[in-house]
């Protein structure tokens, strides 16, 4: 059996980064992907996803100093489902994408230099859950 995901996107946000109580760090972002098609009346459609990524233990601080905002992201993971009751008792349910390697595909925001803030080079960086992983680029 399979249970593998691809995604190339922009972050829509900083990445949260706590630490639980064992001490474990956990890292979630919120990745945008888009699709665009032809409307009936020949007009582009754009489609935009958002998923939820977590990353676990030293992937998450990696995250943290590494990805911001805008910057566009490859992940590589697996889809995990998890539930909770909230506070009046419904069963909530959440997919994730726990990814397992990450990498920095660009440090701009469409060309731009962060708003006059220091950009990460345009130059790759991979960072992986486990170092023997290959990227398929």
């Amino acid at each position: 059996m399979v249970n593998k995901v691809t995604l190339i996107g922009r972050l829509g946000k900083d990445p949260e980064v706590r630490t639980l109580e064992s001490g474990t760090n956990i890292a979630k972002l919120a990745l945008a992907t888009d699709e665009s098609y032809k409307d009936k009346s020949g007009e582009w459609q754009t489609i935009t996803e958002w998923h939820n990524i977590i990353m676990w233990r030293d992937m998450a601080e990696r995250a943290e100093k590494m990805l911001k905002k805008g910057y566009l992201v490859y992940i590589e993971g697996k889809l995990t489902n998890r539930s909770w009751e909230d506070e009046n008792g419904n069963k909530k349910y959440v997919t994730e994408v726990r990814a397992n390697t990450f990498r920095l595909l660009r440090g701009e925001i469409n060309g731009n230099k962060n708003n006059g803030q220091a950009s990460k080079p345009n130059t790759a960086a991979t960072t992986t859950a486990d170092a023997s992983d290959d990227l398929p680029f």
